[in-house]
């Protein structure tokens, strides 16, 4: 069986530098052992805003050689303003960045390990799995 894909979202890795014994981190851990990670850059400048020291942006540095980096692709925004105001006509206020990471992860054929219940309703408009 081939590795799959995984967009690893920006709260889930605050959770596993917080507590690396939380079901999470194991979750992560396992993860980082079977599948292929891939962090939009995003993630990484979410990662360094919340950073308390320079210890931390270097672990977040690392992410660079460590893991797959994605970016946008020329119509990312597009589709995630879309995603938004259609998610907003449902009566669904959704974070345009949750509906942005979305988008990659569908772009880049990943699935989304998010505790961001906000995926659920993304998942509504747009097809993405989640872990």
């Amino acid at each position: 069986m081939s590795a799959e894909r995984i967009l690893i979202d920006t709260p889930v890795w605050i959770e596993y530098f917080r507590d690396e014994s939380s079901t999470v981190a194991d979750k992560v851990d396992q993860i980082l052992s079977e599948d292929n990670v891939f962090v939009p850059k995003i993630v990484i400048a979410e990662l360094m805003q919340g950073s308390k020291s320079e210890k931390e942006l270097s672990v977040i540095r690392d992410f660079l050689d460590a893991f797959q980096i994605i970016d946008q692709k020329e119509d990312s925004w597009i589709k995630a303003g879309k995603i938004a105001y259609d998610l907003k006509k449902r009566g669904k206020n959704i974070h345009l960045l949750d509906c942005y990471i979305a988008v990659i992860a569908k772009e880049f054929n990943c699935k989304v390990f998010t505790l961001s219940r906000h995926f659920t309703e993304i998942q509504k408009i747009l097809k993405i799995s989640l872990v």
